[in-house]
């Protein structure tokens, strides 16, 4: 599902409206991913905040299992996703094979995304650069 069907407040058909460049979460959460091949890798399943910041960290994604079944999750630094407005979904810049080998979790085990280790193995394994908190 597009984050225009997923609009139930005409955030984006006013033009005068927040438009792409400031979006509603909600209306994120579904929207499907697809690389720059046009490779189906998933849909967004969850987008995680920072609460200290007010930052957007990264997106959860579902990828593999049939009907919602055996789907693994994994995180994908929000720095990695583009979107695009043309085809109403996110880009990811990887193969699928890639995917299939990236740190994932069950949804009922779900990692300390602020543990400084895993957010370094997760930002090398997507060639970002590591989230990075505010010196206090």
């Amino acid at each position: 599902m597009s984050y225009l069907e997923k609009d139930i407040f005409g955030i984006y058909t006013n033009h005068q409206g927040p438009g792409p460049h400031l979006m509603g979460a909600d209306t994120l959460i579904g929207n499907a991913v697809f690389n720059h091949e046009d490779v189906d890798l998933g849909a967004i399943k969850e987008i995680m905040l920072d609460m200290r910041t007010g930052k957007v960290a990264y997106a959860v994604m579902s990828f593999g299992g049939f009907l919602g079944m055996g789907d693994k999750l994994f995180a994908v630094p929000w720095t990695a996703l583009v979107l695009d407005t043309i085809n109403e979904r996110f880009l990811l810049n990887v193969e699928k094979e890639h995917l299939v080998n990236a740190p994932g979790f069950a949804k009922d085990a779900w990692p300390d995304m602020s543990d400084a280790a895993w957010v370094s193995e997760l930002h090398a394994y997507y060639g970002t650069k590591a989230y990075q908190d505010p010196p206090l």
